[in-house]
């Protein structure tokens, strides 16, 4: 443990300074997008729209960042990394302020495009930028603890953020549950946000890459198995955690019959433990391997899996649920870093446009087959078609990269 701890500090000490300064927004965004995600969807409802509403923007919000995930991609080579990072962060927090400013249904959609598109160009941003600033020994600790870092300010930010529209209720002596009080919270999140734009201007930029229209998917016409490969995996696990993730406040209540409070804690902790699960990855990678690592923490997280869809007591679905939450995607920034090291340093956007793709795709579309099933059937084949989809993910990842022999470095544009 001390070596594991001492190999940890040298190469948290071995990021570079655009590495540290990405660090910090990404704490500040985490905390902020943590408490606008917990107070939107009451803040919606206390307008008195429904919860039809909710589903709707959710899934406008998803098919955005899918469909122009490929031209955010062209767009950040042609902005650059530090500008489209400035670009999306900035877009998103104005998108909050707006909804806040002037609440209507046309509004709301319009708003959601918007945070969309931007968090579709932060995140084809984010994994050439942190490649491009970070040495091999340190990288996959880097793209660990990025998202390791902005889980726990999510964890932190929910704790204090369920209090904003009781303060700010208190200052007009409204009630803690009134439009007023969702708006004043959400307001103050959106100008807290901003604050995630002040370590970004202070990056050292890099050159954008010059290149056509349809240079982009040349990646895709020289190399389509080893793209489908690399993709296809992300995109089967997308598509079962679509049908699961957005509803794990109704499985607590419908199925466990559990109050609002306890289901909020659940969450909350949830939250903490995958970004546990986030942190400690790297030293595992590094000493099994980045591929052994997924294949062996998603494979042990289905079993947990089981145990949540199918559990007769709430703290053994609750257990379930932390212990699958953290195994299952702790693994997922290691995997990024295998991806974007394996693709040839011109394409690295046109990939990551094509993994936040197959990120989006589930999200986007699998909501609304869930909730049929669930309205007909109950949870039961939901959670049944999840595990089918995990077991088939786990097994590509295996077929793919670990019984396979290693890629050449002619085909990777690195070393083996």
């Amino acid at each position: 443990m001390p070596n594991v701890i001492a190999t940890y500090v040298r190469r948290v000490g071995a990021f570079s300074y655009n590495a540290r300064l990405y660090l910090v927004s990404a704490v500040l965004t985490g905390a902020a997008m943590g408490v606008y995600r917990l107070l939107f969807n009451f803040y919606v409802l206390s307008l008195g729209f429904d919860a039809s509403l909710l589903g709707q923007l959710l899934t406008v919000t998803n098919t955005t960042a899918l469909l122009t995930a490929v031209p955010m991609g062209y767009l950040a080579d042609r902005l650059g990394r530090k500008l489209s990072l400035l670009l999306g962060l900035g877009a998103v927090s104005l998108s909050i302020l707006i909804i806040v400013w002037a609440p209507s249904v046309g509004m709301f959609y319009a708003m959601n495009v918007l945070i969309g598109a931007a968090q579709s160009l932060s995140a084809v941003t984010m994994s050439p930028f942190l490649l491009e600033n970070s040495g091999e020994e340190e990288r996959t600790y880097l793209f660990s603890l990025s998202s390791g870092l902005q889980m726990a300010a999510a964890f932190v930010g929910n704790s204090i953020g369920g209090y904003l529209p009781t303060w700010v209720a208190s200052s007009r002596g409204a009630e803690p549950t009134s439009s007023f009080a969702y708006a004043g919270a959400l307001g103050i999140i959106g100008l807290a946000s901003l604050l995630g734009l002040f370590p970004l201007f202070f990056l050292k930029s890099t050159a954008s890459v010059n290149r056509t229209f349809f240079d982009p998917f040349s990646y895709a016409k020289k190399h389509p198995v080893l793209l489908g490969q690399l993709v296809g995996p992300m995109l089967v696990t997308s598509i079962g955690a679509g049908l699961f993730m957005p509803f794990m406040n109704v499985f607590f209540r419908v199925v466990h019959h559990q109050p609002d409070p306890v289901i909020g804690n659940v969450l909350a902790w949830g939250a903490l433990a995958m970004g546990i699960g986030l942190i400690i990855a790297p030293p595992l990678a590094d000493r099994f391997g980045k591929v052994r690592l997924v294949v062996v923490t998603q494979g042990i997280s289905i079993p947990f899996l089981m145990l949540l869809g199918f559990a007769p007591y709430f703290w053994m679905a609750a257990l379930a649920h932390y212990v699958r939450l953290s195994l299952m995607n702790m693994s997922g920034p290691v995997y990024q870093t295998f991806v974007m090291e394996h693709v040839e340093p011109d394409a690295r956007s046109t990939v990551a446009s094509l993994v936040n793709m197959s990120n989006n795709f589930g999200w986007a579309f699998s909501p609304s087959i869930s909730g049929f099933l669930q309205v007909n059937y109950g949870f039961g084949p939901v959670y049944a078609t999840v595990i089918a989809l995990y077991v088939l993910a786990v097994f590509m990842y295996w077929k793919f990269f670990w019984a396979a022999r290693p890629l050449p470095s002619y085909v990777t544009g690195i070393a083996d």
